[in-house]
């Protein structure tokens, strides 16, 4: 959705009323989104929510691009977002489907963010060997930071007992399981 948003963004400039009526109507879908975030509803219940609320917006939304798509010029910016928004309507509506998607991928594009910024530094690795390294430090930062793990931290503790940890429970060692002990330790630390 963001993407279809981004479309009827840039076309304002040559399409004001169209595109504003379009950025109208998104807004409107994420409204219901923040309603679903604000209630704390569990996944059955933004799906049902979405149901009811973000699904006669789509169909709306639907039929007016149907409906301006032969009025515009196909290679103009909003002809472009009309285009690009109709194409794409199945994959719009498929999280309307399921409670445990979200309306749009910004936060798995703004995870890759360091990922493609950081590219050009990582071709001077030095070896295959480095890059294999890099990628698995990259990999355990990003899970860091999803677990909202402080991953100076993490790594700090875990380069530290890493040489004397059983190799059959390294698992033990991975973030999600870290943090779950680190929990586990500050919970009998407060209770002494």
């Amino acid at each position: 959705m963001a993407h279809s948003r981004r479309y009827f963004f840039e076309a304002q400039t040559s399409d004001l009323c169209r595109s504003t009526v379009m950025l109208a109507y998104i807004q409107l879908l994420y409204e219901v989104e923040r309603e679903a975030r604000q209630g704390n509803l569990n996944p059955e219940q933004r799906r049902e929510l979405r149901q009811t609320k973000s699904r006669p917006i789509l169909e709306d939304i639907k039929n007016y691009l149907q409906t301006e798509k032969p009025k515009v010029l196909p290679k103009s910016p909003i002809g472009d977002a009309i285009d690009y928004t109709l194409s794409n309507w199945e994959a719009l509506l498929r999280y309307t489907e399921d409670g445990e998607l979200e309306i749009d991928n910004n936060a798995a594009e703004r995870s890759l963010r360091p990922i493609v910024v950081g590219r050009n530094n990582w071709l001077f690795y030095g070896s295959d060997k480095g890059g294999r390294t890099g990628a698995v430090l990259s990999s355990l930062i990003a899970s860091c930071k999803r677990l909202r793990v402080e991953p100076f931290g993490y790594l700090r503790d875990l380069f530290t007992r890493i040489s004397t940890h059983p190799n059959s429970r390294l698992d033990e060692l991975l973030p999600d399981k870290w943090l779950v002990a680190q929990r586990k330790i500050s919970g009998a630390h407060e209770e002494t």
